[in-house]
């Protein structure tokens, strides 16, 4: 008997609230760039992902949705909405990884002349899955600047192995200019000198790469949005993962979510084999686990987990389903 492996990992599908087609239908896609009233179903311009990324892939450590760590500056709590350009729908269970400078101008992993004393460390960088309605959210700082550069963010969205859309976002200039201005001691540096006209990865345009940056009325915070559109075709109602898994099984969002007692995952498996199904809340805490050896073709399961019972346990949990198996061949 050879085994085979027929996929390392599914990743964390994301974490999902489970809305019906008719009411996805009702509401209609949106279909406008809150920031400058315009077109959402446009693709985002790729960009480059910088001198500073980090491939996070396999690292579970960055599943968290507060990237802070010890990072002072401003809270910006940044939330990214995924449509699929192809029908302006949008697009849950998509991995969003996300990173930035410090309010100083320096990345976390990297050391060099121009990054200095950075290596080995973590901040600002994470990722989340978007939710049913094609969202994704992260407390952080509101970055600064450095020289030859106008003040922004990277991230990338994570379709599958042969697809992830790649871009950068920035803010309005005014915004953000009085943001600084409001918080000296945060950015001693004071006002970002770019332009994006003079900025080299927004020269040749960012309309569709513009947040909204709005303060909060607290004072101390301000919060972001951007819809972003990639390859690809959104859904009203629940995700088939099949094409993913290459065939060998098909796994959907689980019902209900959040859960407190009780949830259920519906998943197809094509070919025996063993199975491992993992269920993981949007802290990157693993709250559930189930492994089987089944030999059955075709097998449909609706597997039950029940929630973990700890003295920090929430009444309810929000749960991010991750697969993996095996197929064993003569």
């Amino acid at each position: 008997m050879k085994r085979l492996d027929f996929i390392k990992s599914m990743g964390l599908l994301g974490a999902s609230s489970v809305i019906s087609s008719t009411e996805a239908m009702k509401k209609g896609p949106i279909t406008y760039n809150s920031a400058l009233n315009g077109p959402v179903c446009t693709l985002i311009p790729s960009e480059t992902a910088g001198p500073f990324p980090l491939d996070l892939t396999e690292n579970s450590f960055y599943f968290r949705k507060d990237i802070r760590e010890t990072q002072t500056g401003v809270q910006l709590n940044l939330k990214l909405k995924i449509f699929g350009v192809n029908n302006c729908l949008p697009m849950p269970n998509l991995r969003v990884n996300v990173w930035h400078c410090s309010r100083e101008g320096l990345y976390s992993g990297y050391s060099g002349n121009n990054n200095p004393g950075q290596s080995g460390l973590t901040y600002l960088r994470g990722y989340q899955f978007t939710d049913a309605n094609g969202e994704a959210e992260f407390t952080t700082i509101f970055p600064g600047w450095y020289n030859g550069r106008i003040c922004h963010i990277h991230f990338q969205v994570y379709v599958s192995s042969l697809y992830a859309a790649v871009s950068q976002l920035s803010f309005p200039i005014d915004t953000k200019n009085a943001l600084y201005a409001a918080n000296p001691s945060l950015y001693p540096d004071g006002a970002d000198p770019m332009t994006f006209s003079t900025d080299n990865i927004f020269s040749n345009g960012y309309q569709f790469q513009l947040a909204t940056l709005t303060p909060n009325a607290d004072g101390t915070s301000y919060d972001a949005y951007m819809e972003v559109a990639i390859n690809g075709s959104g859904v009203s109602g629940l995700l088939d993962y099949a094409p993913e898994t290459g065939g060998q099984f098909k796994l959907d969002q689980n019902f209900p979510n959040p859960y407190s007692k009780t949830t259920k995952v519906p998943f197809e498996l094509i070919n025996g084999g063993e199975v491992m199904l993992e269920l993981w809340d949007i802290q990157g805490k693993k709250v559930a686990e189930m492994h089987e050896e089944v030999n059955e073709l075709m097998s449909k399961w609706e597997e039950i987990f029940k929630s973990l019972k700890t003295e920090t346990a929430p009444a309810k949990r929000r749960i991010a389903p991750a697969l993996r198996g095996q197929s064993q061949t003569p």
